[in-house]
């Protein structure tokens, strides 16, 4: 393997996303910690942390990366139902640290969310950057739920879990409708699986992906806090 640069926890920076490796893919540096700045800085550079208990920090960039517009959220024929059945409600930040811990709990493949990343990702929440967005059952349990960080008018997805059939997908129609309505301009999915792509995720190179954060991250979105508002109508929707 190609030398990877050691992240100083006292010093601030990464290498250029650029430099990250081909294989494995979008291996780009290890060490450093998991501070909130240095975390801002890294999805501001399209980096994100990803590593197991028994590993140094990793971080990744990869190429290509899988995004999704807001405005290509793709609602298909028996999400559609699913929708004006209206089983599931959907909120904000009422259940963050949930959230993220049973996207710790259901993955069956094991997981990259430790108990650092659970402490450093609940600070982000606590000043605001990072988000939760929950959804309920008609018997006030949670069916599903996604946590990741706003920053500027991108969203960066870090995980997302589904205890009842359609439930993840409910969630992504409210956040991308949602996040259109406030003017967010993409969401960052990390990598591509076949559950992102049927709801309209996509893939770009990493210099395209690179280039749209480098634009919208320093832009403000219209709504200044995450109090959702929008909600599915009915079959004209």
């Amino acid at each position: 393997m190609t030398s990877l640069p050691w992240l100083d926890p006292d010093q601030l920076w990464f290498p250029p996303a650029e430099e990250a490796l081909d294989d494995p893919d979008g291996l780009l540096a290890l060490g450093g910690d998991l501070s909130t700045e240095r975390l801002i800085l890294a999805y501001r550079n399209g980096i994100f942390p990803w590593y197991s208990d028994d590993q140094p920090i990793l971080w990744w960039s990869p190429d290509p990366r899988c995004v999704l517009m807001p405005e290509n959220i793709h609602i298909s024929r028996s999400l559609r139902k699913t929708l004006n059945q209206r089983r599931f409600r959907v909120t904000t930040d009422q259940a963050f640290g949930r959230i993220i811990r049973l996207c710790a709990s259901t993955r069956s493949e094991g997981t990259w969310i430790t108990d650092d990343i659970i402490a450093s990702y609940s600070e982000l929440h606590r000043q605001g950057v990072a988000h939760s967005i929950e959804v309920w059952n008609k018997h006030g349990e949670l069916a599903g739920g996604m946590y990741g960080l706003a920053i500027g008018q991108c969203f960066f997805g870090e995980s997302m879990f589904s205890l009842e059939t359609n439930a993840s997908k409910v969630l992504m129609v409210h956040l991308a409708r949602q996040l259109q309505e406030w003017g967010y301009r993409i969401m960052d999915c990390q990598v591509k699986s076949d559950h992102l792509i049927s709801m309209g995720a996509h893939t770009l190179p990493r210099s395209e992906f690179l280039s749209i954060i480098g634009t919208y991250a320093d832009r403000k979105p219209s709504q200044p806090d995450w109090t959702l508002h929008w909600q599915w109508h009915g079959p004209e929707a």
